[in-house]
């Protein structure tokens, strides 16, 4: 058997969140318990980029290997979730929407409290690993290739701005990839890209699409002690079913006849 990499996906940690993101957010008591089980399962928490350095043959892991993913930018990340995370020594990845957080742009992301752009740099000091997350936060897969590039590309130029280095690792909004757009990713200077697939990764995946676990509000401690100890999900890597090949193909035909790019959320 592969052995089996929990890569979470977290988005906002906040008690009254907004009704859109509330599904996807989990409140501070309960964040902190999801960690306290991480800590308690043994496993060593690394940033995605050691992941996908071993998953190019460039660098080994610990043997029980667990990576904490944080997206889009809430107001809580450079605060208090950066707090709870630093507090336990455990390192993480932070995925950043640049339209959502930058004063003066915009994005498909509905209103909700967010980070600043200035604020990327606290991140890394509180031992966060900064990533990209497009600009605007549209689906990907639905887009022309112009408009691909001019997302994957435009972000991480920003960041790479405010942070004055490289900025290699890039989550897909709401996971939606394809083919061309893991090639659209890899020509635009990532190392890596993480998808979602509800699924626990291995040391098999596949760089450009890496599996990870989305946390909802309805998931419990004992969830996480499932996830840790290997249980409670496919293994990735595993072809697409034709339903997430359907639901690719209607999304196209509806961004078509909209003409207009379109929130993946």
């Amino acid at each position: 058997m592969r052995p089996r990499i929990p890569v979470l996906l977290y988005h906002a940690v906040m008690d009254d969140p907004p009704p859109w993101i509330a599904e996807f957010t989990v409140t501070p008591q309960d964040f902190g318990a999801q960690l306290d089980a991480v800590v308690a399962s043994g496993r060593t928490a690394v940033p995605l980029s050691a992941l996908a350095r071993h998953l190019a043959g460039k660098g080994d892991l610990p043997s029980r290997p667990v990576v904490l993913t944080f997206d889009d930018g809430f107001a809580d990340l450079p605060g208090p979730t950066a707090e709870a995370l630093a507090s336990r020594d455990l390192p993480a990845t932070a995925y950043l929407t640049t339209g959502a957080i930058t004063p003066g742009r915009a994005s498909l992301l509905p209103p909700a409290p967010m980070m600043d752009l200035a604020e990327a740099p606290l991140l890394e000091q509180y031992g966060m690993e900064v990533g990209a997350h497009t600009v605007t936060h549209p689906q990907l897969d639905t887009l022309t290739p112009r408009e691909v590039r001019r997302e994957l590309r435009d972000s991480k130029a920003v960041l790479e701005d405010v942070l004055g280095h490289e900025v290699a690792h890039l989550a897909y909004p709401h996971g939606y990839n394809s083919r061309a757009v893991r090639r659209a990713a890899r020509d635009a200077g990532y190392a890596s890209a993480v998808a979602v697939r509800h699924a626990l990764s291995s040391e098999a995946d596949e760089p450009y699409r890496i599996a990870r676990l989305i946390v909802r509000r309805t998931h419990t401690v004992a969830d996480i002690e499932g996830w840790m100890a290997g249980r409670g999900a496919r293994t990735a890597p595993y072809p697409d079913s034709p339903a997430t090949v359907g639901w690719r193909l209607y999304r196209r035909a509806r961004a078509r006849v909209r003409r207009r790019p379109e929130f993946a959320g």
